[in-house]
């Protein structure tokens, strides 16, 4: 009977996977011409990190809905945390046509109230505020999925170091601003991620090998 049952679950989670990339490729192509629109300002690897994350997306609300859970063993979990972040460091770090540039913002909330205010493309606002705190919720969900005995002031002390390092990288290297409302949104999507784990852990079962 277990048998009979796993080979169901096993079935079940299949066409489930199916179905997900099918309706993210549809979501995807949809929404092509803004993917490459952003192309112009990032690097290609864009379209790979949103492809990435819409499917994602897409998969956890197909298994949310049908009440089912995805399993992952802790390596293949950690193995996606990795090719994605060095996704997420490509895109920061490499421009298209070699663009480079270096400014400084220590002014909180100076550049997040430049791009609600209309001074910019829609486009590269929402991307900017969207994308600042969107980008960086898995590794808040990575911290809860991975620390036995999780804490937020540790947390934040991790992500605001880790993120800092960053930004600091990104000015010297004429990579990007050091930019003072990056680290707020980014530190906000890592909390976020966080604070968002029980909902998670209702699809997403990470074990251990």
């Amino acid at each position: 009977m277990d048998k009979i049952f796993k080979t169901e679950h096993r079935r079940n989670m299949n066409k489930n996977i199916k179905h997900s990339l099918l309706y993210s490729q549809i979501v995807f192509i949809i929404l092509l011409p803004v993917w490459i629109e952003l192309t112009k300002y990032l690097h290609p690897i864009v379209v790979g990190v949103v492809w990435f994350c819409v499917y994602f997306l897409v998969l956890f609300g197909v298994f949310w809905a049908k009440n089912e859970k995805i399993r992952l063993s802790k390596n293949i979990f950690h193995g996606l945390t990795i090719f994605y972040s060095i996704g997420l460091l490509i895109l920061l770090f490499f421009r298209p046509n070699g663009q480079s540039h270096r400014t400084i913002n220590l002014i909180p909330f100076d550049t997040i109230f430049f791009y609600l205010t209309g001074n910019v493309d829609y486009l590269i606002a929402l991307y900017n505020l969207g994308a600042n705190i969107g980008l960086f919720i898995p590794f808040g969900l990575y911290y809860r999925y991975t620390k036995k005995t999780p804490g937020m002031k540790q947390l934040l002390l991790i992500s605001m170091c880790t993120i800092s390092t960053i930004e600091w990288l990104q000015y010297f290297t004429k990579r990007g601003s050091l930019d003072i409302d990056d680290l707020i949104l980014n530190v906000l999507g890592v909390c976020i991620g966080y604070l968002f784990y029980p909902f998670f852990q209702k699809v997403l079962v990470v074990k251990e090998p």
